[in-house]
């Protein structure tokens, strides 16, 4: 256990974040991943990291600060946390966040507090967040289990046996097996990806029609300009890093105001603290006009209001049925990996990487590109058995690019 937790610290820290000599790595883990956040710091230095900065976090003190601090803190961010995330981005360090939450953390806690609190992160951290959208800097998201999310993930199990199985899930994930070639696997899969991605781009489609048996009907236009991308990116001075591990997905923006019809959850969604399922939008020129859900509604409402443009889509993604997350038959309520097991769409902020030359404007520019700009990102699964997609060219030729759920391409 203690061999594959080291190598999956090397992977995240060699491959994700991929940090180099001399740089410094800010580390953000839950104080109950502190054996593997110190395994992270270790193989960072052991990369030669010039320092680790380890921020840490507890949902026990944030539900207890969302249930009873004053009201006025949520439109407030510290300056020690602004000049830490904002100086950090721009002298270039890379950046790791280790995920792992209970996903009902902050069930019970007011919605308005949870959606201030975090308009108020992004107003203050924009420097940040616009580095790490953009590809300016590295960064990547891992995970380890926690005992309230393993209980979660496979309830009527003791703790230690929750735990257990949750950790050989993960390895699975990222493609580890104890015999310490994860990296090697890691560099073959990203090709695969590459060429897929290549195979998109070269298609150039205007449009994509989605159906299922679920209900969803949908038509999403496509940047004139817009470009597939998945696995890895570059930042601008040419340091590779992927930027989720696992990944599975091949993705672009859509068109801000070019989504119409309607889309169903085919997976509970955790946001915020709270699960959200079995919801569905109703959308008309890329705007959300509706949101029901049986549970959690008052949490979907919350997170499509966060500002004006939180209720448009940033991110589409493409996601076979048949994949490897997806075939664990695993419902991990945590977005990382759900994510990655089907197809999936995001409301919020869109990556600059989908469009050519994306990367170097500015966010007035990408808006007037057709590139959703918002304080959101929230990703929600939609693929199922029977997901069709069809894509429509600029020349008008429809191609099946997912029949039965799976890639037709």
């Amino acid at each position: 256990m203690l061999e594959k937790m080291n190598e999956y610290a090397r992977l995240l820290v060699e491959v994700g974040a991929n940090v180099q000599k001399g740089q410094t790595l800010l580390l953000a883990s839950p104080i109950e991943c502190a054996q593997f956040a110190r395994m992270c710091a270790s193989a960072a230095y052991g990369a030669g990291c010039r320092d680790v900065e380890v921020i840490w976090s507890d949902d026990a003190l944030s539900r207890e600060r969302f249930l009873r601090a004053d009201n006025a803190v949520f439109d407030e961010v510290p300056e020690w946390s602004r000049r830490l995330y904002n100086d950090s981005a721009e002298s270039g360090a890379a950046f790791l966040a280790i995920s792992a939450r209970d996903p009902e953390a902050l069930k019970g806690v007011d919605p308005d507090r949870i959606k201030r609190s975090q308009l108020a992160r992004f107003n203050a951290l924009e420097p940040f967040y616009s580095a790490q959208m953009n590809n300016v800097v590295p960064w990547t998201i891992g995970s380890v289990p926690i005992p309230s999310w393993a209980r979660k993930v496979f309830p009527g199990y003791h703790d230690r046996e929750a735990m257990d199985r949750l950790w050989d899930a993960i390895f699975e994930t990222v493609r580890i097996n104890g015999d310490g070639r994860a990296v090697e696997r890691w560099h073959e899969h990203l090709d695969i990806m590459a060429a897929r991605t290549k195979k998109l781009n070269e298609l150039h489609f205007k449009t994509l029609h989605y159906t299922n048996s679920l209900g969803t009907d949908l038509t999403i236009e496509l940047p004139k300009d817009h470009l597939w991308a998945s696995g890895g990116a570059t930042t601008p001075k040419g340091q590779f890093f992927v930027a989720n591990m696992p990944t599975e997905e091949i993705f672009t923006a859509p068109l801000k105001t070019g989504v119409n019809g309607v889309v169903y959850a085919a997976l509970p969604l955790v946001v915020n603290g709270n699960v959200t399922d079995k919801f569905h939008f109703v959308v008309k020129d890329g705007k959300i006009v509706e949101a029901h859900a049986e549970t959690g509604e008052e949490f979907l409402k919350a997170a499509i209001t966060v500002d004006e443009n939180a209720s448009y889509f940033g991110e589409v993604a493409l996601v076979p049925y048949d994949s490897p997350i997806s075939n664990q038959n695993i419902l991990y309520y945590n977005t990382l990996f759900d994510e990655n097991a089907r197809c999936h769409l995001a409301f919020g902020r869109a990556y600059s990487e989908c469009i050519e030359g994306g990367e170097s404007m500015t966010n007035e520019e990408l808006e007037a590109h057709g590139l959703n700009q918002s304080a959101a990102h929230n990703d929600f699964m939609i693929g199922t058995a029977d997901l069709s997609i069809v894509g429509t060219t600029v020349g008008g030729e429809e191609i099946p690019v997912f029949v039965n759920g799976n890639f037709a391409i």
